[in-house]
């Protein structure tokens, strides 16, 4: 009958064409989608930059303000030393879509991008076996995609959610009850470091919470006014370094970001070392912002909002002998 043989065939020849648009969206909207997700504009523009001396490649415990875990480092000047144990030397885990590393950075990643060329091309992971295994396997792929997919979506929902303005720092943590501890200064960014839950061998006291907290402020806004010798009593030689390379970005495509009411609401002790003469803290700051990038000419706003929004970083200080606080690195939270 080849009436019927002729028209089978049809049909799967228009389903193998529908898959393969079908993959071809996929395989074009993946990359940005996962693109605008990390494309932050803020100071360190949303990636995990800078050093903590020995302790770099080592992630720095979680905390109530960040309880899950922090991506590696894109951009760092410090090299895994010998004499870093197995775990320092190790790359942080990144995160769901981690630039380098995770879930996506992984297996899975050559895993769904075989299938996706494996669906252009007819072949795919069963692709060699033919009649209904092939079709089994496209299938199968299909799935794959799909649950990435909505992996993708949840990941960004869970980023982007909504919290509640201050964490109770005793309430379900496991780890006893902390002491909240409030910057005396009233206005200005506000407060609300919280130690307790990591004492460290070095001992950080509320002075030195009020200077991290008043980084925090300053730092954007040097950042925002470009001004860059502001910048270097600010933070490191290596940070600003950073910052310089993304300023002349912004340059370049003739805009500036512009980073304001920047206002603390949580912030913990993840750990605090000295190393030599140099004493090093990390702390996890969440923080509201308004962070918009505006064309140079016009004002115009080409990217970000208006409405404020919120941020949740990892940022490591250092303190050298006879000076003070210093930005030493920040690091984007999973």
């Amino acid at each position: 009958m080849p009436g019927i043989w002729e028209t089978h065939m049809t049909f799967s020849q228009r389903s193998r064409s529908l898959f393969k648009t079908i993959a071809v969206v996929l395989a074009l909207a993946l990359p940005t989608a996962l693109a605008i997700s990390s494309a932050d504009a803020r100071v360190g523009g949303g990636a995990s930059s800078g050093s903590r001396g020995s302790r770099t490649y080592s992630a720095p415990p979680s905390t109530t303000t960040a309880p899950g875990s922090t991506s590696q480092f894109n951009r760092t000047y410090t090299q895994p030393g010998a004499g870093m144990n197995s775990a320092a030397a190790a790359p942080a885990r990144g995160g769901l879509f981690g630039r380098a590393g995770g879930f996506m950075g992984g297996l899975a990643a050559g895993f769904l991008g075989a299938g996706l060329l494996g669906m252009l091309f007819g072949g795919g992971l069963f692709g060699g076996l033919g009649g209904l295994s092939s079709i089994i396997g496209l299938i199968i792929q299909i799935a794959l995609v799909v649950l990435v997919v909505r992996l993708a979506m949840s990941w960004w929902q869970r980023r982007h959610s909504p919290q509640a303005a201050y964490a109770n720092a005793d309430a379900g943590n496991g780890q006893g009850p902390q002491t909240n501890y409030r910057s005396g200064l009233g206005g200005g960014l506000g407060g609300g470091f919280g130690f307790g839950a990591n004492n460290a061998p070095l001992e950080i006291k509320p002075d030195d919470y009020e200077a991290f907290e008043r980084l925090l402020g300053e730092i954007q806004t040097a950042w925002s006014n470009e001004d860059v010798a502001k910048l270097h009593t600010l933070a490191t030689p290596e940070m600003v370094s950073y910052f310089e390379q993304d300023l002349g970005q912004n340059r370049a495509r003739n805009v500036v970001n512009k980073v304001t009411n920047v206002k603390l609401l949580q912030g913990d002790l993840a750990e605090a070392w000295r190393e030599g003469e140099t004493d090093y803290a990390t702390v996890a700051l969440r923080f509201a912002l308004t962070d918009k990038t505006v064309d140079r000419n016009t004002g115009a706003v080409v990217a970000g909002s208006e409405q404020p929004g919120e941020a949740t970083e990892v940022w490591t200080f250092a303190r050298r002998p006879n000076g003070g606080w210093e930005l030493s690195a920040i690091q984007q939270t999973n």
